[in-house]
């Protein structure tokens, strides 16, 4: 078993949508940046790539390129997914933190979970949630910002290795 860490942070602006774990929030504001600048989808892509021993998403990703200026995050966390199983690893958890003192996480919290599940392709117990406030302090409690931490737990996918020594036994 191997475990990573994301975090990720992004201001926020009037004039953009908000999106967390792959949803449109109501919102006033949303967060800028080179994607659409959720938050939780790149903790949790982060997360899982340094599980995995690979780069973050700005590797993969990077701001400099205008090709994918706006790209959906949700795109980021099914590449990442796939990169995941194609070394060979299956998710066994993603836990999750959202810091934001608005808008509240719990009412949307079951349809990011399922977001990203759909995205994943796992089933949604494996992935758990939580939305805390600062209680005013910081850029988070101040409103200026949304930040996420994501911790990932993934493990050998056996059926996919007995698969491919399979194959390589039957090519003997």
């Amino acid at each position: 078993m191997r475990v990573g860490i994301g975090f990720d942070v992004h201001r926020l602006v009037d004039g953009r949508r908000l999106f967390l774990g792959g949803i449109e929030i109501p919102f006033s504001k949303g967060l800028l940046g080179h994607s659409d600048g959720d938050v939780l989808i790149h903790a949790v892509s982060d997360a899982l790539l340094g599980a995995i021993s690979e780069s973050d998403i700005g590797h993969f990703f990077p701001d400099s390129d205008r090709g994918i200026k706006g790209i959906k995050s949700e795109n980021i966390l099914s590449f990442v997914g796939r990169l995941l199983k194609d070394k060979g690893f299956k998710i066994e958890n993603i836990d999750a933190v959202v810091i934001a003192e608005k808008p509240k996480i719990l009412p949307y919290r079951q349809q990011m979970i399922e977001s990203m599940s759909r995205i994943l392709q796992i089933d949604a117990t494996r992935i758990g949630l939580k939305g805390k406030t600062t209680e005013g302090l910081g850029f988070t409690g101040q409103q200026e910002g949304i930040a996420a931490y994501a911790v990932a737990l993934v493990e050998k996918d056996m059926e996919q290795w007995q698969s491919v020594t399979g194959e390589l036994n039957l090519l003997a």
